[in-house]
Order: structure tokens, then C-alpha cells, then sequence
């Protein structure tokens, strides 16, 4: 049972791999709002080939600029993470943040207006990239 188990497991990575090839190659270009799990499924991807491509598509995800002001000064342990979390709240707000802002909300009014703001955001985002590719 083992042996079979482990088979099917190598066949389907196997099978997986040239629609992997195909597709770890987009994931730097993803939108700011699109995420590696969200391209997954969008892919429909599933077992050791999902495994393979979120590894593949988190290692080469853009960083932060807090991140890589981080690696710039080789900052590591408690240093680096006092920084990023200093840059991270110093950062400029994202749009959505900052109409909110404008509006005053606060509060669950705030949560959920942020909530629609990226959704309607990502969902924009989705329909100019498959118009484009068109």
C-alpha cells in the first residue's frame, strides 16, 4: 500500500510539473492584492503540485520595501524585527486606508469599508488584467 501511495503521489507530481512550469513564473508579476494562495486556486492547483508552487511563489514574491531596507543594513534577530515593525507603521497607507482616513470611520464601519474597498480593488485589478489579455 505504501508503494502505492507513494507513486501516485511521484505521478502526480510528475503530471503537475509542466502546468507548474507553466505557472510559477507569474507569480512575481501578481498583483499587490492577489496572494500565492489565491493564484493557486485560481489554478486550481492541489496536493504536492499546490505545495510546490507556494513555496515557489512566496520565496520569489516581491519583499516590502521595509523588508529590503532590513536586508540592506543586515539587520537580523530582534533588530530586524523592532525595524520592520517600526517601517511597517510608518508606512504610507494603502488607498483604501487612506479614504477611510478621509471619511473618519472607525471602528466595524472601518473594518468593513476596508473590507469592500480591497475587494472591489482586487476584483478591478482581475477584470483590467483579463481585458488586457485579451
Amino acid at each position: 500500500m505504501k508503494k502505492l501511495t507513494t507513486a501516485l503521489a511521484l505521478a502526480a507530481v510528475i503530471f503537475s510539473a509542466p502546468a507548474f512550469a507553466s505557472t510559477h513564473k507569474e507569480a512575481p508579476e501578481m498583483s499587490p492584492a492577489g496572494s500565492c494562495a489565491a493564484a493557486a486556486a485560481e489554478k486550481k492547483l492541489s496536493g504536492a503540485a499546490k505545495t510546490s508552487f507556494l513555496e515557489k511563489c512566496n520565496r520569489d514574491a516581491p519583499k516590502s520595501t521595509c523588508e529590503l531596507k532590513a536586508a540592506e543594513k543586515k539587520l537580523a534577530g530582534a533588530a530586524k524585527t523592532s525595524f520592520l515593525e517600526k517601517c511597517n507603521r510608518d508606512a504610507p497607507k494603502s488607498a483604501c486606508e487612506l479614504k477611510a482616513a478621509e471619511k473618519k470611520l472607525s471602528g466595524a464601519a472601518e473594518t468593513s469599508f476596508l473590507k469592500k474597498c480591497q475587494a472591489d480593488a482586487a476584483a478591478a485589478a482581475a477584470s483590467g488584467a483579463a481585458s488586457s489579455g485579451k
